[in-house]
C-alpha cells in the first residue's frame, strides 16, 4: 500500500477532480498548513494544499518579486498554468509576506467564487492569541456557512475534529516506524505519505494509512540505511531531492518541516468548545519558524527530534 500514495501524489489534480465529480463537493485550496482544515471538513469539503511543481517557471514575475522564495513562486505558477482551475475557494492563514502576496495575486488574477483571508497571529504564546485567534477561526466559520447556504453544527465540528485527528495519530505511527535501526520505508517514501494528507480526502487516506502499517513491520527494504539524516526547513515536498540524497547512502529518517511533521505532530484537544479546541491546535503546533514568538520553543522540538531518531546528520533546506 506504499506505493498508493506516490501515485496520489503524482496525479493529485486528477483526483481532487474525480473527487469533486463524485461526491458534488467544493474543494478549497490551502495556502498554508495553519489553515484550520477541521472546520472545511466539517462543511463536507476537500481542502487541497496549494504546493509546487518544481519545475522551471517564467510567470510570476508580472505579479510576485522575483526575490520571493521559490515555494511561493512556484506555487502560483501552478496556479497561473492552469493546473489549479478545479478549486472553488482558497484561503490562507497568515504566514509569511511572501506567501501574503502569493495569495493575493492568485485573488486578482485567478478569481474563484470564495476567498478567505485568516489574520492568525505570529506571537502565538503570547496570552493574547488564545482569544484573538479563537475569534478569528470563529469568523472563518461564519464566512463558510454564508457561503455553503447551511450552519456548520456542533456534530459536523465533532466530526471534522474526530476525522483530522485520526489522520493525524496515523501519520505518527508510520513515523515511529522510521526509528527502528533499518526503518522499512524510505525518506522519500515517508514523504509521499505525509504530503498526500494536505490534497488527498482524509478518510481515504487513513484507511490507506491503516493498510501501510499492517504491512509496515514486515517490510524489508533491500538497502543499507546508512547515515540517519534529518531534513530541516520551511517547505519542501520535492521527492527528486529525497531520493538522491537516499542514493548516496543515506536515509532520511526525520524531518521537520510543513511538507511532513509539523502538519500532522499534534491533535486539537476535543472539549466542550470546539473552536478554541480547533483553534488552539494550531497555536500550539510544531512552529514554523515565522509563529516561533516570543520564544524560540522551536529549537528544542528539532533537538528532540533528532534525539528521538537518532539523526547522525542534519540537511537544512530553505527555499
Amino acid at each position: 500500500m506504499v506505493e498508493k500514495f506516490k501515485e496520489w501524489y503524482v496525479n493529485r489534480h486528477a483526483y481532487a477532480k474525480q473527487w469533486k465529480e463524485r461526491t458534488g463537493g467544493k474543494v478549497i485550496g490551502t495556502f498554508c498548513t495553519y489553515v484550520p482544515e477541521e472546520i472545511l471538513v466539517a462543511a463536507k469539503m476537500l481542502p487541497v494544499r496549494v504546493i509546487g511543481s518544481h519545475e522551471p517557471q517564467d510567470v510570476t514575475e508580472p505579479h510576485i518579486f522575483g526575490m520571493f522564495c521559490p515555494f511561493c513562486r512556484d506555487a502560483l505558477a501552478q496556479g497561473l498554468k492552469g493546473r489549479f482551475q478545479y478549486l472553488d475557494g482558497v484561503v490562507l492563514a497568515h504566514s509569511c509576506i511572501h506567501f501574503r502576496q502569493t495569495f493575493n495575486s492568485w485573488r486578482i488574477h485567478l478569481p474563484v467564487e470564495f476567498s478567505y483571508y485568516i489574520p492568525m497571529p505570529n506571537t502565538v504564546q503570547t496570552p493574547h492569541a488564545r482569544p484573538y485567534h479563537k475569534s478569528e477561526v470563529e469568523k472563518f466559520q461564519a464566512a463558510l456557512q454564508e457561503y455553503i447556504g447551511r450552519p456548520i453544527t456542533d456534530e459536523d465540528l465533532d466530526r471534522g475534529i474526530r476525522i483530522l485527528n485520526r489522520n493525524r495519530r496515523l501519520l505518527r505511527q508510520v513515523y515511529e516506524y522510521r526509528k527502528l535501526d533499518s526503518p522499512p520505508l524510505t525518506g522519500e517514501e515517508a514523504m509521499y505519505m505525509a504530503v498526500t494528507s494536505q490534497f488527498i480526502d482524509k478518510e481515504e487516506h487513513s484507511d490507506v494509512l491503516e493498510a501501510a502499517l499492517k504491512e509496515l513491520p514486515g517490510r524489508k527494504l533491500a538497502r543499507d540505511p546508512g547515515i540517519r539524516l534529518m531534513a530541516v526547513g520551511s517547505e519542501n515536498d520535492d521527492a527528486e531531492f529525497f531520493k538522491m540524497v537516499e542514493s548516496v547512502g543515506g536515509t532520511v529518517v526525520i524531518d521537520e518541516q510543513c511538507a511532513g511533521s509539523r502538519y500532522f505532530w499534534n491533535e486539537s484537544a476535543p472539549n466542550g468548545d470546539r473552536m478554541a479546541a480547533i483553534a488552539n491546535r494550531y497555536l500550539d503546533r510544531p512552529p514554523c519558524p515565522v509563529k516561533d514568538y516570543p520564544s524560540h520553543s522551536r529549537f528544542a522540538h528539532v533537538l528532540n527530534l533528532a534525539k528521538d531518531y537518532r539523526a547522525q546528520g542534519a540537511i537544512i533546506m530553505q527555499e
